[in-house]
C-alpha cells in the first residue's frame, strides 16, 4: 500500500486549498492569485481567482528562460511519409511566436475563437500553442470530421478563423480536407473570416478567395510576446457530441489547467523534466490535448507526435519501434490499440526485434481495459501496465494507480483508486450511497479539482442540468460501476450500457470481461437487445485473433459456456456472433449504442466520429444471418 498516495489523497480532501496552493508553486504566474478556490456560486467554482498567467509561456518560454532551450521539446514521426523531425524548446518557441504574430496581424485578439482542423503534424501543436500565447481560445476538431459536425462547431463557437491543412493521411488513402471545409462553411450560419491552409506535399488543395496559404500567412510576421490572461479565462473549447444534436463545448480554464496537468506528470506518471514521453492518441481528442501537447510541455519533457497506426504502418511493431528509437520512458494509449497489436501479433514476434530497455510503464485509458489485454501486455513488456479512468470533461485522471506516489497492488479489471482531488462515490438511483461491491452511478463530490471543466461554452444552464442536477452536490460521470472495500473503483459501463435482464441489473462490461478471456478472442462487445419476455437480453460480438482456425460455432458455444460458468444463468446469455471487426470511433471507443439500435430496428444516425461506416453494414449482415434481424 502506498502511504505517499494515502497521505496525498487525504490532504487533497481535508486541506484542499493548501494542497493545490502547493501544486501552484510549480507553475509560473505573472501575478499570483488572490484566492485558491472561489466557492461562492456552486456548481460554478473558480480556481486561482485573480491570478494572471499564460499557457504558452508555461509550455515553452519558461523552459528557454530557465536554460533548457536546447532540450528537445517535440519529436515528429510520420510513418505515413517516413519523415522524422525534432524541435528544441527554443525552435518551437520561435515557430509558435511567429504564428501567434501572424494571427494578431490578421486581427485576432484575446478571447477570439479559432478552429483548428488538422492532421497529426507539428503545425497542429504550434496552432494550439499560438492561440494560448495571445489568449485566443482554440477549438480543435478532429481532422476529417464530417462537414455538418464541423459546421455545428463553427456556429456554436462563432470562430473568427480556421487553421487547417490540405489533407490527412490514412493507410492507403488521402483524406482531402478542403472539400469538407468548404461544405462546412457553406452549411454554417456563422462565417469565419478566413481559412489558413497548410499545404502538404502528398496533396495540394486548390484555395478559394477566403483561403490563405499557411506559408504566406506567416511570412514576415513579427514574433508575438505572451499576453497576460486571467486564470479563469478560457484556454480552449473541446466539443463532444451531445444527445440533442447540439454539440457540448467542454470549457477549460487557463490557471487550473496548467497547475493540474503539470502536477500529474510527476505524481501520476512519474515523469521528470527531460524525460521522453509518448501519448499515442490524436490532438483532436482530450488525450491529445492533455498528454501530447500540454502536460508534457508544461513539465519540460520531450513529447512525441506520431502520424501512423498501431498496425499496418507498416506492421504490428510500429509502437515498439517508436519506444525503442526515441527511448520512451512511459507511454499512454487506448486499450483498443493494444488489442489491435495483440490480434495481429499475439506471440509478440515484432516486440522481440526492438530494444525497450529504457521503457518503464504503460498507461491505458479511453475505454475499459479488459484484464486479458492487461495480462498480455504485462507478460510481453515485463513492466507495470496501468489502467486509469478519466473523461473529456475532467482532462486528467479521476482514478489511477500512481507511479509517482508509489504503486499499490493491481486488481485486474479495476481502474485503480481516486486521484488526489477527486472525492469519488457510488450512488444508488435514490441518491443513497451504495455498499462496497454494489453497482451504482459513479459520481464525484463537488467541487471538482482544478483542470476540470468549470462550465460548458455559453451553456451554464445545460452544464448544471446535464451534470449537476441529478445528484445535487455531485458531478454525474455517466459511468456505472462499484467501489470495493479497499477503495478500488471498478468502471463497468456507461450508465446506458447497464442492461436489465428480467429485473436483474447487469453490466455489459462484466460479460465482456469474461469473453475477452477466451484464448481466440481479440476483442468483443456486448449489447442488450429488446426482448418481450425478459426486457433485455445480452448478445456478444467477438473478433477473433489472426490465425485462429476453429469453427465460429465452436467458439460461440465455448464463449456462452464461459459466461454461464462465471456470471451464471441469470445473464440469459445465449448468443455470440463472430464478426470481422467492430464499429468504433476514431479514438477507439466501440459504438455499442449504434449496434444496439441496429439490433432493435431503431432509427439511428451514423455517428460523426465513426472510423469506417461500412462496418455497420457488415454488422447488419451478421445480425440477419443470426436471425436477430
Amino acid at each position: 500500500m502506498s502511504s505517499k498516495y494515502n497521505q496525498s489523497f487525504k490532504e487533497s480532501l481535508q486541506d484542499r486549498d493548501g494542497f493545490w496552493a502547493k501544486a501552484a508553486e510549480d507553475v509560473r504566474w505573472i501575478k499570483k492569485y488572490d484566492q485558491v478556490l472561489d466557492s461562492s456560486n456552486p456548481p460554478f467554482y473558480k480556481w486561482f481567482k485573480g491570478g494572471k498567467i499564460n499557457t504558452c509561456f508555461n509550455a515553452l518560454d519558461r523552459h528557454v528562460e530557465e536554460g533548457n532551450g536546447e532540450r528537445t521539446a517535440l519529436i515528429y514521426d510520420s510513418a505515413m511519409l517516413n519523415i522524422k523531425k525534432k524541435y528544441s524548446y527554443q525552435e518551437l518557441t520561435d515557430e509558435v511566436s511567429i504564428l501567434a504574430g501572424a494571427l494578431q496581424r490578421q486581427g485576432v485578439v484575446k478571447g477570439d475563437r479559432i478552429i483548428i482542423y488538422m492532421p497529426m503534424i507539428p503545425e497542429a501543436i504550434m496552432a494550439m500553442l499560438a492561440c494560448g500565447r495571445i489568449g485566443a481560445i482554440h477549438s480543435v476538431v478532429f481532422g476529417g470530421f464530417a462537414s455538418n459536425e464541423l459546421a455545428s462547431r463553427i456556429d456554436d463557437s462563432k470562430a473568427k478563423l480556421i487553421l487547417s491543412a490540405s489533407c490527412g493521411l490514412e493507410p492507403g488513402r488521402i483524406v482531402e480536407y478542403k472539400p469538407l471545409l468548404t461544405e462546412a462553411v457553406r452549411l454554417a450560419k456563422h462565417k469565419p473570416e478566413k481559412t489558413i491552409v497548410f499545404q502538404r506535399e502528398k496533396h495540394k488543395a486548390i484555395l478559394g478567395d477566403n483561403d490563405i496559404d499557411w506559408i504566406d500567412f506567416i511570412k514576415g510576421a513579427p514574433k508575438a510576446p505572451c499576453v497576460e490572461c486571467d486564470a479563469n479565462d478560457p484556454a480552449y473549447i473541446l466539443y463532444t457530441s451531445g444527445t440533442t444534436g447540439v454539440p457540448k463545448g467542454i470549457l477549460r480554464d487557463i490557471g487550473g489547467h496548467i497547475v493540474a496537468l503539470k502536477w500529474t506528470m510527476k505524481n501520476v506518471y512519474d515523469i521528470d523534466p527531460g524525460d521522453v514521453w509518448w501519448s499515442a492518441s490524436d490532438v483532436g481528442w482530450i488525450v491529445g490535448h492533455s498528454y501530447i501537447v500540454y502536460a508534457p510541455l508544461f513539465h519540460g519533457c520531450t513529447t512525441v507526435i506520431f502520424e501512423g497506426k498501431p498496425v499496418g504502418t507498416p506492421d504490428a511493431g510500429a509502437f515498439w519501434r517508436i519506444i525503442s528509437e526515441y527511448k520512451i520512458k512511459t507511454m499512454f494509449t487506448a486499450p483498443t490499440a493494444f488489442r489491435a497489436i495483440k490480434k495481429e501479433d499475439s506471440k509478440g514476434e515484432f516486440f522481440n526485434k526492438y530494444d525497450l530497455s529504457k521503457f518503464e510503464s504503460l498507461f491505458l485509458a479511453g475505454e475499459r481495459a479488459d484484464p486479458d489485454t492487461i495480462h498480455w501486455a504485462e507478460d510481453l513488456l515485463k513492466k507495470p501496465v496501468i489502467d486509469h479512468w478519466w473523461q473529456t470533461e475532467t482532462s486528467w485522471s479521476i482514478t489511477s494507480n500512481f507511479k509517482g506516489l508509489g504503486l499499490f497492488p493491481t486488481k485486474y479489471g479495476s481502474a485503480g483508486k481516486p486521484a488526489p482531488g477527486y472525492d469519488v462515490k457510488v450512488l444508488r438511483s435514490d441518491g443513497s450511497e451504495a455498499k462496497p461491491g454494489e453497482m451504482g452511478d459513479i459520481v464525484v463530490k463537488l467541487p471538482l479539482p482544478p483542470g476540470t471543466f468549470p462550465t460548458l461554452w455559453n451553456a451554464d444552464k445545460r452544464y448544471k442540468e446535464n451534470y449537476m442536477d441529478t445528484y445535487p452536490g455531485y458531478y454525474q460521470t455517466y459511468d456505472a460501476g462499484h467501489m470495493d472495500e479497499d477503495g478500488y473503483v471498478w468502471i463497468m459501463s456507461r450508465t446506458d450500457d447497464i442492461i436489465n435482464v428480467a429485473g436483474h441489473r447487469l453490466s455489459t462490461g462484466s460479460i465482456e470481461e469474461v469473453l475477452s478471456e477466451h484464448k481466440d478472442v481479440a476483442e468483443c462487445a456486448v449489447i442488450g437487445i429488446a426482448n418481450e419476455l425478459k426486457g433485455q437480453l445480452p448478445i456478444g460480438l467477438v473478433v477473433l485473433k489472426t490465425g485462429t482456425n476453429k469453427e465460429d460455432k465452436d467458439i460461440s458455444k465455448e464463449c456462452i459456456e464461459m459466461v454461464r460458468n462465471k456470471i451464471g444463468p441469470v445473464a440469459a446469455f445465449k448468443t455470440v456472433i463472430v464478426v470481422k471487426r467492430l464499429p468504433k470511433t476514431r479514438s477507439g471507443k466501440i459504438l455499442r449504442g449504434t449496434v444496439r439500435k441496429i439490433a432493435d430496428k431503431e432509427e439511428y444516425k451514423i455517428p460523426a466520429t465513426i472510423d469506417d461506416p461500412k462496418i455497420l453494414d457488415e454488422i447488419k449482415d451478421s445480425f440477419i444471418k443470426a436471425n436477430i434481424l
